[in-house]
């Protein structure tokens, strides 16, 4: 029987029904090598880029007020910042403490969990205020975005709530004179600290002009003096 199938021509597709010798075409797997190599290592750069990061670790003291982790800077802002934490975080662990006076773990981040008010006039609320300045949530997110020295991420920004970060978003915080209308330090040198009180109250409410004044407040100047002289002495001489 004669067969009426016909090889190929150049303008024809091979049929493999029609012939026996067909052979599959060769396949450039340069393409394919060359675009599973690049998702590979965009994996890879991801892993890197956002993988977990260990907690921070939680500095303890034996004596409060603690001192700063960070280090440097103007004595007059270091010493204003440990008087306001010996109002606001008044523990041998200032940095981890939560709003009503536990602890919380991860400092990779801040830990945005509202803790019941059951005392004083916001009695009934929760307050998310947690570290060493008792940042609530969305001022942490909002100074950290300004003052922050090493968020991390690339589309959404995070920041680490580190010791040192709290300490290097206040510090500059303070020393932003736009921010408060005023030069905090140079008020200070002027030893003028109750009028520097006076103004970051409204901040921290427990410095003695606020809603919220507890035991330390009326302590706070001769805190302050004693602080001062901690970091006055601590602090290389300046240059001239």
């Amino acid at each position: 029987m004669t067969s009426n199938v016909h090889p190929p021509t150049d303008s024809q597709s091979p049929d493999p029904k029609a012939s026996d010798n067909f052979v599959l075409p060769k396949r450039d797997y340069t393409a394919a090598i060359g675009s599973g190599f690049a998702v590979f290592m965009m994996l890879m750069l991801g892993h890197m880029v956002f993988r977990p990061e260990q907690s921070p670790s939680d500095p303890a003291w034996t004596y409060k007020p603690a001192p700063l982790v960070k280090k440097g800077g103007d004595p007059y802002i270091r010493a204003l910042m440990r008087t306001i934490s010996a109002a606001e975080s008044n523990s041998t662990r200032p940095y981890s403490l939560l709003y009503g006076g536990e602890h919380f773990q991860d400092l990779s981040h801040h830990p945005d969990e509202c803790v019941p008010i059951v005392t004083g006039p916001n009695q009934g609320d929760c307050s998310t205020a947690a570290g060493r300045y008792q940042f609530i949530t969305t001022t942490w997110l909002e100074k950290a975005r300004q003052y922050h020295p090493h968020p991390t991420g690339f589309w959404r920004k995070e920041f680490s709530f580190a010791p040192e970060y709290q300490d290097e978003v206040v510090y500059a915080w303070l020393n932003d004179s736009i921010a408060w209308d005023v030069d905090l330090a140079e008020l200070l040198r002027q030893d003028r600290l109750a009028e520097v009180l006076e103004i970051l109250s409204p901040t921290w409410t427990s410095l003695g002009y606020g809603i919220e004044p507890n035991s330390m407040t009326n302590l706070l100047p001769e805190i302050y003096q004693q602080m001062l002289a901690e970091e006055l002495q601590a602090s290389p001489p300046a240059l001239h």
